[in-house]
């Protein structure tokens, strides 16, 4: 009877040591971090992989998942340096890097980010002009990103990423933003005709002048040639004298009938006897 006695109360210690040590063991996922508190109280965090905790006095208190994550979009009114209300939807990503942090420094974690983001996003807007918003996202991005690390660094959460989805504004601002634009457009518009207009005046005018340098180059071209003519007849008068000068006279009244002759009204035409003896003797001053 004692024997058996004996082998029960052994039994019984091997099964509850067993079942202690089963219950020591503790496997951690890759994607969470364990709490860990001894009476009440933060202990240690278990990192992914296999850990041992005592499972008489240790506890694993909140599992929190360590993954990137992104906050639901969320739109936060904002008004404007300018006085221009606006919606400002924008999305961030965080993940918890001190899981001790995130589980005794804040209790709605999700929310707190969510409020910071509302403070960091109206201050930063309200600090400029609609125009600046829509122009420097990128800026108004880092801007935010910083000011959320700084906040967010208490709490074990480290914010990865901010972006701003959407600017959206009320109906009388987009009426008037369409206005503006189509004033813009007009602008634009006129500009660009007088522009044309201006470079249609200017080769217009470049035309000109060239034509009238070319013109000017022609009568120059005349007028030496009439030079030459004229120097050529002085020179024949001063050497040949009176003889010269008929047969010059007599050249410019042949030349004046034959055009007289080749108009098309002429039907009859009558010459004088001194203009046909003229025709007579430059015919024969031509033929020596």
């Amino acid at each position: 009877m004692e024997v058996s006695m004996v082998m029960v109360v052994v039994l019984v210690a091997a099964v509850t040591i067993l079942l202690m040590a089963i219950s020591a063991v503790t496997i951690v996922p890759q994607s969470q971090n364990y709490v860990v508190e001894r009476f009440g109280k933060y202990r240690r965090t278990l990192e992914a992989g296999l850990n041992f905790v005592n499972p008489i006095f240790d506890r694993v208190s909140k599992k929190l998942d360590i993954l990137e994550r992104q906050l639901p979009e969320q739109p936060h009114d904002v008004i404007t340096k300018d006085n221009v209300t606006i919606a400002i939807t924008n999305t961030i990503f965080f993940k918890i890097v001190d899981a001790s942090k995130a589980t005794y420094r804040i209790h709605d974690l999700e929310g707190a980010i969510n409020n910071a983001v509302t403070g960091t996003v109206r201050s930063i807007i309200g600090s400029m002009e609609f125009d600046e918003v829509q122009s420097q996202r990128t800026t108004i991005n880092q801007r935010i990103l910083e000011h959320l690390i700084e906040t967010c660094v208490d709490w074990g959460v480290d914010i990865t990423r901010t972006e701003i989805l959407d600017v959206d504004v009320d109906v009388e601002t987009k009426r008037a933003m369409q206005q503006q634009l189509n004033a813009e457009r007009e602008r634009r518009a006129a500009v660009m005709e007088a522009k044309g207009a201006k470079e249609s005046a200017e080769l217009k005018a470049d035309a000109e002048l060239y034509t009238a340098q070319k013109d000017a180059e022609a009568k120059k071209l005349l007028a030496d040639a009439d030079a030459y003519a004229t120097k050529t007849v002085a020179e024949a008068i001063n050497n040949q004298g009176g003889a010269a000068i008929e047969f010059e006279i007599k050249k410019r009244q042949v030349e004046a009938m034959s055009g007289l002759a080749l108009s098309g009204n002429t039907k009859l035409l009558l010459l004088p006897n001194d203009v046909v003896g003229s025709l007579t003797s430059l015919a024969s001053s031509l033929t020596k």
